[in-house]
């Protein structure tokens, strides 16, 4: 049996560049009844401990550094005694939040993170930050793709530590080249499909955004 793929909906404020904005966010949780992996743990750890209950967490990855998706993943990885797990690229925006804690363990590109028989296989996909990271279920067509590829376009560029040209080509190689069918869990708003997006790639780059 694949690990099931939970949603845990948190809200709270995305802070970057001298800006705050009130958000809401995806956190995925990937598994069974025995253990999970959380993605992206947002602005209510207790809320998402509620739905792991008692089950094991292998691990707590964030697919990037951005403040609205690691607030909570120190507090939920305390308590839960899970490794917290970013890409290296991103720990000056991790240090803005946790200036005297390290992740502990870096993600790498072509890495494999199991859970409850399920193989995710890390993507690193930069662009929104330079560390984004997406997570591919091949073998259930998943993908989690944080900030990188929404319903509608790519994640918000324009800030530090982002680049359109190179968010636009990570959607364009890593991602849009998956199967049409695969489904895109993102870490704000509707879940969408590789399939629905990628004939709009070049309206994306004409409009700039």
């Amino acid at each position: 049996m694949s690990a099931r793929v939970e949603l845990v909906t948190t809200s709270g404020r995305f802070v970057l560049d001298g800006g705050t904005f009130d958000v809401d966010n995806n956190v995925w949780i990937i598994g069974d009844d025995r253990e999970v992996l959380v993605v992206d743990p947002a602005h209510e750890p207790d809320l998402i401990l509620e739905t792991i209950g008692s089950r094991s967490v292998t691990a707590v990855v964030c697919t990037h550094g951005h403040n609205d998706h690691i607030n909570g993943a120190v507090p939920l990885a305390d308590k839960v005694g899970a490794p917290v797990l970013l890409h290296a690229e991103d720990r000056e925006l991790w240090q803005q939040v946790y200036p005297d804690r390290e992740p502990d363990g870096s993600l790498s590109e072509d890495e494999i993170l199991t859970v409850a028989g399920t193989d995710l296989h890390v993507l690193h996909t930069p662009g929104h930050t330079w560390g984004g990271v997406s997570l591919h279920d091949a073998e259930n067509g998943r993908l989690f793709s944080g900030d990188t590829l929404f319903a509608g376009g790519p994640g918000a560029t324009g800030r530090s530590y982002s680049d359109f040209s190179v968010i636009t080509d990570s959607i364009a190689r890593r991602l849009l080249t998956l199967p049409s069918e695969t489904v895109v869990h993102t870490g704000h708003g509707p879940t969408t499909t590789v399939g629905a997006e990628a004939p709009h790639l070049d309206e994306w780059i004409a409009r700039g955004y």
